[in-house]
Order: C-alpha cells, then structure tokens, then sequence
C-alpha cells in the first residue's frame, strides 16, 4: 500500500479548494449529493444561483482526483512489458499527440500514456485561465 501512495509514482494529491470560498463550499454540497445515493442526474444538476462553470470545475476536479485514485491503485500491476498498448480493448488503441514531443500520434506503454495524459490534466486543471480559482471568472470555457 505504501508504493501506491508514492508521490514518485503516478499518484497525485488531490487538489483541494480553499475552506470558506464559494467552490469550497460547491464541493461540499456535490460530495453530499454523491454520497447519499441519490439519482445521478439529481446529484449533478446546477443547484439554483450558482455558476455553471463553478459548478463544472468543482465536478472535473472531483473526477479527476478519483480517477487519479482509482489509477494509484492499478499503476504497479500495469507496466511497459504487462501493458505495452494503451488501448480500450482490442479494437481501440490510444495514441498520444501534445504538439511538443510528440508531434503526430504516437503508440505508447499505457503506463506512459498514463502518466502523460494526468500531467496534462494536471495543467489544465492548474490554468487560471481555465479553471480560475477565482469563482465567476472563467475566461474559457470549461467544456
């Protein structure tokens, strides 16, 4: 359990929003909603008076923090030689293109993939500009 809580690893820490701000306060109220097994579509639907793109950011940063979890747990069991494809079964295989390094789709090991794509997600989710920790001050769009 401990390799799977290296921050070396592929694991994260959550982002976590600032107690007392609005978003803090938006999380809360997701978390209970989740929590309570109510009806999904219940549990996302934009409470009256909020932002929509508050209350998007507070779900995208939520499931990103679950995946990162759910990934923490499976990282040591998939390894270049036990998963040398990212795919999604046998006919789907991933590609990973960032216009840096990687100028055209490229094959990779699903644990690089992996790890590529969550530090992506971590910067975007990092961006100001897209994610403003600010809340009502998206200048993007979320989705």
């Amino acid at each position: 359990l401990k390799q799977v809580f290296n921050k070396d690893k592929t694991f994260r820490p959550k982002r976590k929003f600032e107690p007392g701000t609005q978003r803090f306060e938006l999380h809360k109220r997701a978390q209970a909603s989740l929590n309570s097994g109510v009806d999904l579509k219940a549990a996302v639907q934009l409470p009256s008076g909020e932002d929509q793109n508050d209350w998007v950011a507070v779900h995208v940063v939520d499931f990103f923090n679950r995946i990162n979890l759910i990934y923490g747990t499976i990282c040591e069991f998939c390894t270049e030689r036990t998963c040398p494809v990212m795919s999604g079964g046998p006919k789907y295989e991933y590609r990973w293109q960032d216009d840096l390094k990687y100028k055209k789709p490229t094959a990779l090991p699903a644990p690089q993939y992996m790890n590529l794509l969550m530090d992506w997600i971590e910067v975007q989710i990092n961006n100001e500009n897209i994610f403003p920790t600010s809340v009502g001050k998206c200048k993007e769009e979320v989705l």
